[in-house]
């Protein structure tokens, strides 16, 4: 299994800082995660710094790490200039960029972009292929170090549609780890060709206080995803003793998944060291 960490852009109690997310960065890859991620959204319920943009702020922070984009959003920025920001990150990091992208499931991002949240679907299939395009092509100047340029991974939750769009256009699948189970993640990774995966927002608090850990679930990630807390509770998500989460990522990894992406929910480069020294070893 190898392991990755979303950049803490959103304002959970303290807004980001540049200072805070090179640290972050150097601590992700003194510890060993070997990719950096960065979610997109225009709008959110709370703060939410721009995704590409701070991946550029940490490059040299982040050392030999892969730096993904999980997800970018091409509908709502546009193919073209999504594209060029995705080429100058590569240019940038000497070629460690990642496209991870997907349609969003904001209808406020839609929104702030003028984009009919209905119309998603149709053109998110038609940005896809103008995006390869843009990154493989030619028309791009500078182009993007890697030849023929950043491999695409297409995010879905697992559908018969989304995985049937996976293996259309992506050079890799991006799953959720708050929208799918192991069980579901072995299905689905049966039904698509030979590719690499990941498991992205993978919201992490490791604790050995059971009461601290229900705390997080319910006034932390509940308001945030909007979701019930009884149905976070019954994801195999890495909050709780070291021991339950090493199982849960274990549960993944044995249905096939090869890459976790962690988001801490609190002390987030403290909690990636935790992780890296208490759970992983254990999966």
């Amino acid at each position: 299994m190898e392991y990755g960490a979303h950049l803490p852009l959103l304002d959970l109690g303290a807004p980001p800082t540049l200072r805070g997310l090179r640290a972050y960065a150097e601590t992700a890859a003194a510890s060993g995660c070997r990719v950096l991620c960065a979610n997109d959204h225009l709008v959110f319920s709370r703060p939410w710094l721009d995704g590409p943009t701070a991946l550029a702020a940490v490059i040299g922070e982040s050392r030999d790490m892969t730096l993904a984009t999980t997800v970018a959003l091409p509908v709502v920025r546009g193919p073209a200039p999504l594209a060029k920001a995705l080429a100058a990150l590569d240019v940038l990091s000497d070629g460690r960029v990642l496209a991870g992208v997907g349609p969003g499931s904001s209808a406020r991002d839609y929104a702030a972009a003028g984009v009919p949240f209905e119309e998603r679907w149709r053109r998110f299939d038609q940005a896809l292929p103008a995006l390869r395009q843009l990154l493989h092509g030619d028309e791009l100047r500078p182009r993007p170090v890697q030849r023929p340029g950043p491999p695409i991974w297409v995010a879905s939750w697992g559908s018969p549609a989304g995985l049937r769009r996976v293996a259309r256009h992506g050079d890799g699948w991006l799953a959720s780890a708050y929208n799918i189970t192991p069980e579901r993640f072995r299905e689905a990774a049966a039904a698509l060709p030979a590719m690499p995966n990941g498991l992205a927002t993978a919201w992490l608090c490791v604790t050995e206080d059971a009461v601290g850990a229900e705390r997080v679930l319910a006034d932390v990630l509940a308001p945030l995803v909007g979701r019930p807390v009884e149905q976070l509770r019954s994801l195999w998500l890495p909050i709780g003793p070291a021991e339950v989460c090493a199982e849960r990522i274990r549960a993944f990894a044995d249905a096939g998944a090869e890459r976790i992406f962690l988001w801490p929910l609190r002390d987030d480069a403290r909690q990636l060291e935790r992780f890296m020294e208490r759970v992983a070893p254990l999966v």
